[in-house]
């Protein structure tokens, strides 16, 4: 028997096989479950994760932005918000969800609650009632994390359907969920000064005994640029990031010359490890006189700190613990004709022979501004400086390649991306970078660059971190870690880790923007990084380098 079909036999059969499929299909999908274009009320579910870092012991951690779009045919109330969180946090640790509404409004507010969720599982419900407005409906899914949450963990957590009064259940659009960083939040608050301290400008290192020391400016009564009373503030941790010892004083220059402390201001630390002896060098521009005057644009040519900025330095012997007092090494280093000379904030690096260095900038005798280098071949007894790698570049980072060249990273004033040049004589002379001007974008800010010496489960690799606000946008927001393999000359964007997508200090303190970080290397595969952030003053987060790499390749 010849069982062969014509062609126009099987594609009637096919269609007929479709429709029977598709009426199947109706058949045993539940009468009160939409995906969207719905006639009763709600009209679509979008679920977007919001990039923040979740405060450990902070509560209402932003998580989650569900928009919900209603078209008004039938009044509707929302009832159900169904959300699952996975094991790639200790759910213990999840002290709570919650929700909040805030109507038209995507900008977060805690100020109306819809529902509450204390017992935490892998699959949640929160119980509310809220009316839904014609248009547009924006509820936030935040997070309480306990002190106990373990900083490498990830908050992965998603809302898979929701509810009406009418009891018809509407799944979200497609979306993705890749989740969310713990973090240590760092305020100013202090019961020692009784008034509100601004933290702000992060250096950060790891020491030969495993120590993170971290300095910044301690901005008292107002976050505002030095002329200021601006000290350097530190902190340490010696359980890898996990808890951090109270804020104490790095840097103070007091009342110095009988001036007050806001006519004695310091500014943009840098911080340097002397791996050959365990030194740590910190330092910072002092702002002498210049009674409320931003010392960028008012500091003088001249060499005495009644005419000019002076770079000064501290160190501590002990792993952290004291400081000494102030050294000023602006005599060595400054010409008398530049208008201003000071470090770049961040980090240095002690190079592979011994020589230290730390990344700074000058205004020449015209106010055009130099990044450039200065160095120590003698453990800091004296300093050096380079010439300037390009001219209206300021705040730059360092770091060694493996031939032995110096990679300098500069911020560009021109906007747009980072200028990238290199030396091999210590910046006598600079050569341009093949990606400088188009690897790496940035809104005009301060940038982090490091070293890290990879070695775990039997692979050893030299990679590049770097990190910034990965945008072009002036706002200084999305907070970004990117990972180079090749010494700089790519940064694959698969390795692109997201912490902070908003712009400002505190939340949605858009008047004071900040983005400025700095990275360490805390063991053979992960890395922690200090940075101003939307959600705190300053913040500390570990990211695992190793799980960054594997998970993306894994994606390919």
């Amino acid at each position: 028997m010849n069982i062969m079909k014509k062609p126009g036999e099987i594609k009637f059969i096919q269609q007929v096989r479709l429709i029977v499929l598709l009426f199947l299909g109706i058949l045993i999908i539940p009468n009160n479950i939409s995906y969207g274009n719905t006639h009763a009320g709600i009209d679509s579910a979008i679920v977007e994760e919001v990039h923040f870092p979740i405060i450990i012991g902070q509560s209402k951690n932003p998580v989650l932005l569900i928009k919900i779009y209603n078209n008004q045919i039938d009044q509707s109330n929302l009832t159900q918000i169904y959300l699952t969180i996975e094991d790639s946090i200790t759910l213990q640790d999840v002290v709570s969800l919650e929700v909040f509404f805030t109507a038209d409004n995507e900008v977060f507010s805690s100020e109306k609650a819809f529902g509450t969720l204390l017992n935490v599982r892998n699959t949640n419900v929160i119980t509310g009632i809220q009316p839904l407005e014609e248009g547009a409906n924006y509820f936030w899914v935040t997070v309480t994390l306990s002190t106990k949450t373990d900083l490498l963990d990830k908050i992965i957590l998603d809302c898979n359907k929701i509810t009406d009064s009418g009891n018809n259940t509407f799944k979200p659009l497609p979306h993705v969920i890749v989740g969310n960083r713990p973090a240590i939040g760092f305020r100013g608050d202090s019961a020692v000064y009784n008034h509100r301290i601004y933290l702000k400008n992060p250096g950060l290192v790891t020491t030969n005994k495993g120590t993170q020391v971290t300095v910044f400016d301690m901005r008292h009564y107002k976050p505002k640029d030095a002329q200021s009373d601006i000290d350097i503030g530190t902190s340490r941790s010696t359980d890898n990031g996990k808890t951090w010892e109270p804020i104490g004083i790095a840097m103070d220059m007091g009342e110095f010359g009988g001036l007050p402390q806001d006519q004695n201001g310091l500014c943009d630390p840098s911080i340097l490890l002397d791996k050959s002896n365990n030194t740590i060098w910190v330092a910072a521009l002092w702002s002498h006189a210049y009674d409320q005057k931003r010392f960028w644009t008012h500091s003088q040519p001249g060499m005495t700190p009644e005419e000019t900025g002076q770079l000064v330095l501290v160190k501590s012997e002990d792993d952290g613990k004291t400081w000494s007092s102030p050294i000023n090494i602006t005599e060595q280093i400054k010409d008398p004709s530049w208008y201003l000379f000071l470090q770049g904030p961040g980090k240095g690096i002690t190079m592979k022979d011994g020589t230290l260095v730390f990344s700074a900038q000058f205004k020449d005798s015209t106010e055009m501004p130099f990044s450039t280098i200065i160095y120590s071949r003698d453990h800091g007894e004296t300093w050096h400086i380079g010439t300037g790698a390009k001219p209206n570049t300021t705040e730059s980072q360092v770091v060694e390649l493996q031939d032995g060249s110096l990679m300098l990273n500069l911020r560009d004033n021109r906007g747009g991306s980072r200028s990238v040049y290199i030396t091999n004589d210590m910046g006598k002379s600079w050569t341009k970078h093949p990606t400088s001007r188009s690897a790496l974008p940035e809104p005009v800010c301060q940038a982090s660059i490091i070293n890290f010496h990879y070695d775990y489960k039997g692979i050893k690799k030299e990679l590049l971190l770097f990190s910034n606000p990965n945008t072009t946008i002036k706002d200084r927001r999305n907070i970004t870690m990117k990972i180079s393999e090749d010494d700089g000359e790519s940064w694959p964007d698969k390795y692109y880790t997201l912490l902070d997508a908003v712009v400002g200090s505190g939340f949605n303190r858009k008047d004071w923007p900040m983005g400025y970080s700095c990275i360490t290397q805390i063991d053979g595969h992960i890395a922690g990084i200090m940075y101003g952030s939307s959600r705190s003053d300053l913040v500390f987060q570990k990211v695992d380098i190793a799980e960054v790499m594997a998970d993306q390749k894994l994606k390919k």
